[in-house]
């Protein structure tokens, strides 16, 4: 069970937010405050959302810092526990914190402390408090049984998921039935949760701050709280109903909704105002009508000083994928870096015909979006990303836009001394040196033109195609007519369902991986291109359904001893090197993943592994490739030593390497990259579940494909035994001075340090 212990110590680093909270005006810095006050309020709704004793747990950890005022040394003395068990109890403290509950947010399995429960108990007890919270919490925080219980997941497995509390019986047929059910209806589920109760009715808990919201209010047809339930099988117990309860989280979203009324005195114009009004209704009355209407309001807000988004947005840990976890961010706007993003987003339009599938299967018209680089205030969540593409909504991305953020600060936070495992020693000073440039490369690439491209075709209304479904497109995977295509209400997550987060954020990974090799784009991050020359722009593959791998690039007698040409390298080599350390989130005994991103970061790896210099086999044509070299005397593009299937010592695995050939990017990869992302791209845009799910498992299969054990067993190993703590934010406060109804007062940005201490010490603080 070593893998479930908590990180010794977490990799602990500071958020910093001040030189650019200070530039803001006086009005800038209370919006700041009333919206960051807003999102840590729900910040007890993510640990709610985690696991039964996660609240618990972060009210122990509380307890215990004010019981000695935050001087752990006094504590230790006083009950005589020694150093050591103190200081794993802060790193487990820490960790938590930093996840917002006892799962990792990057894996969604459980960690535990490496404090003993005898010495914990002693900690606890010259603190009343802490006492009766260890009494009914120690099962919780220590327990490691069953083992399916360690992760997350859909109940029926055996796994763990508040998303579904109190509910052990209830089976994914259950949860899709119930998600039909309410989306007859015109009701969305990114805000509920679903409990099965045991004369076989189901009730919807709909997170609102008011139990019983107007009428008027409601989301429901005509506020309609009941809806029979069709069985797909006759029910000896009778006719089942769904009932719909709100106040969900009520006490904390009451304290949200009045935040954002008090942030609303400081908006910086009418369409902020509006926003958060719709905010606040939103989050009052369980209205997701209402949460739409503030995401268009969001996007229409072009290029605002303070920066925020809140509600419940990602549906990753929830194991059907439909439901929202709850986050929100404040930040303020990096406008030196903000206008290299400016720079992408106004060449957008000659970019995206680069893109490796036909005109057909791409957006009629690109909406520029607002693409922004912020630096991070406040980010309450089970993990802070480097960039967001929100808001999640199709009909909104279509018809209105979205936008595209960089946390410029997240990106760039680290640590001394960070381990960097499986990087080759001829490479480590060139990755070392761009890891930074070539991964905010990758960002912003994924972010705007992969998630910001491709279209659904879809029958919008019964006979209403949004294609020529009397002469549909060709499919250029299969060279045949598209068979499928996305029916009236569907959506992309609601047809791929639980597939949908990594499969996505694959395809999104995959053009960041193609685009990358445009020195036309490099040269827009400001990156020098030294002696290559520019010549006619790339040809597009828009004009045709054909997948021909014409260059793409605009230069040719590429510079590789330039700047621009190291990150290109640096990016592919953090790619494959992501890819072997995403095996820490898959799962052996569940032969599952725990974490989007890195499921896919692991199938294209896969991709580079398949790839060689020969023509024939520069695709992953092959379901499931594991060889680093496909034909006699090829030199392979993707390399690790030892190979897959080789015999090896423990020591030689110890010191496994993975090597890209940077002179087979811009041909090889690209081109095996290209060939991948097609395929993915055609399924998604073509409502393809067959098509896509074969392929996505084949790519993502750990035991199953060619040397499996040698993955799942020997090399993951090592990857566990090398894994390196995720970072966990130390975040500041802003306090008001007379705050009294929130007209007025001077803001503080209150720091504090970066150790386990000053993380605990700022969530005491927050009062949440």
């Amino acid at each position: 069970m070593s893998q479930y212990l908590a990180d010794s110590p977490p990799t602990v680093v500071k958020l910093e937010a001040k030189l650019h909270f200070n530039k803001l005006s006086e009005t800038e810095k209370l919006y700041a405050h009333w919206m960051s006050r807003a999102t840590f309020f729900g910040s007890r709704i993510v640990l709610r959302q985690v696991s039964p004793e996660s609240e618990g747990i972060y009210d122990l950890i509380i307890a215990l810092h004010q019981s000695c005022g935050g001087d752990w040394k006094q504590l230790q003395e006083e009950t005589g526990v020694p150093r050591e068990d103190v200081d794993e109890f802060l790193s487990y403290a820490a960790q938590f914190l930093g996840n917002l509950g006892n799962y990792k947010g990057f894996g969604n399995s459980k960690f535990i402390p490496r404090i003993s429960q005898e010495a914990l108990k002693n900690l606890v007890s010259k603190d009343e408090k802490a006492k009766v919270l260890f009494k009914k919490l120690k099962g919780g925080i220590f327990g490691t049984e069953p083992p399916a219980l360690m992760h997350l997941g859909f109940p029926e497995q055996g796994h763990l998921s508040t998303y579904y509390p109190d509910s052990p019986a209830i089976t994914k047929q259950d949860i899709d039935l119930i998600s039909s059910v309410m989306g007859k209806n015109g009701l969305l589920l990114e805000n509920t949760r679903l409990k099965k109760m045991p004369n076989g009715d189901f009730q919807a808990l709909i997170a609102s701050g008011i139990s019983h919201p107007p009428v008027d209010q409601l989301d429901a047809p005509n506020g309609q709280t009941s809806f029979p339930i069709p069985d797909p099988e006759p029910n000896p117990e009778g006719s089942r109903t769904l009932h719909l309860f709100y106040g969900d989280h009520r006490e904390e979203l009451a304290k949200v909704a009045l935040a954002i009324k008090k942030a609303s005195h400081f908006a910086a114009n009418p369409t902020q105002k509006s926003m958060l009004d719709a905010y606040a209704t939103s989050f009052g009355t369980g209205s997701l009508k209402a949460f739409k209407t503030s995401q268009e309001h969001w996007v229409k807000d072009i290029g605002p000083a303070v920066e925020t988004n809140i509600g419940f947005v990602e549906t990753y840990r929830d194991p059907a994928g439909v439901r929202g976890e709850w986050e929100g961010f404040v930040a303020m706007v990096n406008k030196d870096r903000t206008a290299i993003f400016g720079r992408l987003v106004s060449a957008a339009s000659r970019l995206i015909p680069a893109l490796p599938w036909p005109k057909a299967f791409e957006k009629d018209v690109f909406t520029p979006p607002d693409f922004t680089s912020l630096e991070v205030l406040s980010f309450p969540s089970s993990g802070i990303p480097v960039g967001i593409n929100i808001p999640n909504y199709d009909d909104i991305r279509q018809n209105i836009g979205f936008k595209n953020v960089s946390l410029g600060n997240v990106l760039g936070a680290k640590s001394p001394n960070e381990r960097i495992p499986f990087i080759h020693d001829d490479d480590l000073e060139t990755y070392k040196k761009h890891k930074d440039s070539s991964f905010e490369v990758q960002v912003g690439i994924h972010e705007l033109l992969g998630h910001g491209t491709g279209k659904l075709l879809q029958e919008t209304s019964p006979g209403v195609f949004n294609f020529d479904h009397t002469n549909p497109p060709i499919n250029p995977v299969t060279n045949a007519p598209i068979k499928t295509w996305y029916k009236p209400n569907e959506t992309w997550s609601s047809v791929f369902g639980p597939l949908s987060s990594s499969y996505e954020e694959c395809r999104a990974e995959c053009v960041a991986m193609y685009l990358a090799c445009s020195f036309e784009i490099l040269s827009l991050f400001g990156l020098d291109i030294g002696s290559t020359k520019p010549t006619s722009n790339p040809s597009s593959n828009h004009s045709s359904s054909s997948t021909t791998e014409s260059s793409k690039d605009p230069y040719q007698n590429v510079d590789t001893s330039s700047e621009a040409f190291k990150v290109l390298h640096t990016a592919y080599l953090s790619m494959a090197r992501a890819g072997l350390a995403a095996l820490e989130f898959w799962d052996p005994k569940a032969n599952k993943w725990g974490q989007a991103h890195m499921q896919a970061r692991f199938s294209i790896l896969q991709c580079f592994l398949a790839a060689s210099s020969s023509p024939s086999s520069s695709s992953p044509s092959s379901p499931s490739p594991s060889s680093s070299s496909s034909s006699a005397g090829d030199k392979p593009f993707c390399t690790l030593t030892p190979s897959p299937g080789t015999p090896a010592s423990a020591e030689d695995l110890d010191n496994l390497t993975v090597r890209i050939d940077p002179h087979q990017i811009l041909t090889t990869g690209r081109k095996a990259v290209g060939a991948y992302l097609t395929k993915l791209h055609v399924a998604k845009s073509t409502a393809d579940l067959e098509a896509g799910r074969e392929l996505y498992a084949a790519m993502t299969a750990v035991r199953e494909r060619e040397h499996g054990e040698w993955w799942a067993e020997g090399l993951r190993g090592v990857v566990i035994k090398k894994k390196v703590p995720r970072k966990v934010f130390v975040m500041g406060n802003t306090v008001v001075e007379g705050e009294g109804d929130g007209k007025g007062g001077k803001v503080e940005l209150r720091e504090y340090e970066t150790t386990r201490e000053g993380l605990i010490a700022s969530w005491a603080e927050r009062g949440v």
